[in-house]
């Protein structure tokens, strides 16, 4: 009888203490007006997550959410993640967004023509990654052949496109979202048609990443790599500016003749034929660009100084262009 006494006190006193931290929580004043969000980082215990709820005013005491959790049988279900909290939300509406995994998503933008450097620097400032370790998974030969790319880099296997993903993600999640998203745009019939014309999947890669950095025009595209195509076919170097840009650490902007005969493995002024690997993410229309150039006799091409570019068949052509084009407007 005094045990079935105790076990009868107990269960009162239990719901006497719920019900009394539940209507403590709801008489809490709530916080602000607008939208609150919180991050609660991947592996936090369910105490360490409430203590950050309880911090940030959106419970009153983390112990009395705890036991409301337990006495409902979710406190198990509580995830980490990233989160969006209204104003004046119920302890019953805070709990039930801990449980469903509505998490805030965020949508980034990575542009055609980025670098490795230029992605993990975006990424950082965006509060995604940090750009150190992002930079290091990217070099993680290991790791790149488990995703398939047989390639010492993920340089040029970023895709650019534009992404929504929930926070956390760590740098391999991130960069493994952007590289499976380039194997799904390089289709196989791309791939055989990278067969039919003698090139592997990292050369029209590579080409391609020179492609996207010396226009931003998609008409122009086909033809700059047939300029590119032609000259490897007669095994005349690609003189790519960007190439040689690549190659230079730190480069300030601001590139000299001295640059242009500097030998680095990215130069495609003193190398021949392509550099060992791209320079940047190209977009699909620029692989496209390489998979089927413009049929032309083109051998070279100079800006307009308007973001388009004009073409030439000959070096005499050539020269009068950039007379034309760069010589007279730098006088």
């Amino acid at each position: 009888m005094k045990r079935l006494f105790g076990t009868i006190f107990a269960f009162v006193l239990l719901c006497s203490l719920l019900a009394g931290g539940y209507l403590y929580l709801l008489s809490r004043t709530p916080y602000g007006q607008s939208y609150k969000e919180i991050h609660i980082q991947r592996g936090s215990s369910l105490l360490s997550i409430l203590q950050t709820l309880e911090h940030e005013e959106i419970i009153a005491n983390a112990e009395f959410f705890r036991l409301y959790l337990v006495a409902r049988g979710i406190a198990h279900q509580v995830r980490a993640g990233d989160y969006q909290f209204r104003p004046q939300m119920t302890p019953h509406q805070v709990a039930e967004e801990l449980i469903k995994g509505d998490f805030k998503t965020y949508r980034f933008t990575i542009p055609e023509g980025w670098s490795i450097t230029q992605i993990a620097n975006y990424l950082e400032e965006r509060g995604l990654t940090k750009a150190d370790p992002f930079k290091a998974v990217c070099f993680d030969k290991e790791w790149i052949h488990s995703l398939g790319i047989a390639q010492d880099s993920l340089e040029g296997y970023l895709y650019p496109s534009t992404y929504e993903t929930y926070y956390p993600q760590s740098p391999k999640d991130l960069a493994t979202m952007m590289v499976k998203k380039f194997q799904t745009v390089f289709t196989d019939e791309m791939k055989l048609r990278a067969q039919q014309i003698g090139l592997s999947v990292h050369e029209v890669v590579t080409l391609a990443s020179i492609v996207e950095k010396e226009t931003g025009r998609a008409e122009e595209r086909p033809l700059i790599a047939s300029v590119f195509d032609n000259r490897l076919k007669i095994k005349m170097p690609l003189q790519s500016d960007p190439t040689v840009i690549y190659g230079i650490p730190d480069f300030n902007g601001n590139i000299t003749r001295r640059d242009l005969s500097t030998f680095t493995p990215y130069n495609t002024y003193v190398i021949p034929g392509l550099p060992p690997g791209p320079i940047a993410s190209p977009g699909k229309d620029a692989l496209l660009a390489v998979l089927y150039p413009a049929e032309t006799e083109y051998l070279y091409f100079v800006s307009k100084n308007n973001g388009s570019h004009i073409f030439s068949k000959t070096l005499r052509e050539h020269n009068r262009n950039v007379q034309k084009y760069q010589i007279r407007r730098e006088n």
